[in-house]
C-alpha cells in the first residue's frame, strides 16, 4: 500500500524526475512478485514435488515387503568363514547388528546381518524387516505425509526464493539509479560550481 502511494504521489509532482517515477514502478512491481507471484511460484513448486514424492512412495509400497525374520544368533558370535548373503550384508549399518534368517517373498530362502532392536535379541525372536521381491533388504517405503511435509517445505523454499529474487532485483535497480543520480549531480555541480556566489554570474 506504501508503494501504491508513492507511485500515486510520483504521477503529477513539480519535483518529480524520470529516475523518481520509474523507482517507484520497480518497488510496486517487486511489492506484487512478493506478494502474488511468490506465493504463486512455491504453490506450483510444492505441487510438483509433491506429485514426484507421492509416486515415488507409492512405487515403493508396490516394490517392498514386510516379512518376518527369525534371530539365528548375534553377528559378533558368527563363524568364521560363515557364508552369509551378500545382498543383506551391503546394507548392514555401523550400530550393532544380528545374524537372522528370512524367506523373501519369491520364496528364496535368505540368511544375513540385519540392524538390531533396541531391546537385545535373542535367538528365535522373531521380528520384521523390509525387503525387495527378491529378499534384499531395502528401507522402510517413504511414508505419503511424509512425502507431503517435504513437498510443503519444497514449496515454502520456493516462494522465499522467489521473493527473495524480486527484493534482490529492486534493490540492485535502485542502487543503479542511485549512482546515476549522483553522477548527473556531479555533472551539474561541476559545471556551476566554479559560478557558485559570484556576483553576475546568474545565480
Amino acid at each position: 500500500m506504501r508503494t501504491a502511494m508513492g507511485v500515486w504521489r510520483w504521477r503529477r509532482n513539480p519535483l518529480r524526475r524520470p529516475t523518481d517515477l520509474f523507482e517507484a514502478w520497480v518497488a510496486c512491481v517487486a511489492l506484487v512478485c512478493v506478494l502474488l507471484v511468490a506465493p504463486a511460484v512455491g504453490w506450483a513448486a510444492g505441487l510438483q514435488v509433491d506429485g514426484i514424492l507421492q509416486r515415488a512412495a507409492r512405487d515403493q509400497r508396490q516394490e517392498r515387503y514386510l516379512v518376518p525374520a527369525v534371530v539365528v544368533r548375534p553377528a559378533s558370535a558368527a563363524p568364521a568363514g560363515a557364508a552369509v548373503d551378500p545382498s543383506a550384508q551391503r546394507t548392514v549399518p555401523t550400530r550393532t547388528t544380528i545374524v537372522a534368517s528370512w524367506t523373501a517373498p519369491d520364496g528364496t530362502s535368505h540368511e544375513g546381518a540385519v540392524p538390531a532392536a533396541e531391546e537385545p535379541p535373542r535367538p528365535g525372536d522373531r521380528f520384521r524387516i523390509w525387503t525387495d521381491i527378491r529378499g534384499r533388504l531395502v528401507g522402510q517405503p517413504l511414508d505419503p505425509g511424509a512425502a507431503s511435509f517435504h513437498a510443503a517445505m519444497a514449496g515454502l523454499a520456493a516462494a522465499l526464493t522467489a521473493a527473495a529474487l524480486a527484493e534482490t532485483l529492486r534493490r540492485l535497480v535502485v542502487r543503479r539509479l542511485m549512482h546515476r543520480r549522483y553522477m548527473r549531480l556531479d555533472r551539474a555541480w561541476a559545471a556551476a560550481g566554479p559560478d557558485w556566489g559570484r556576483a553576475g554570474a546568474g545565480s
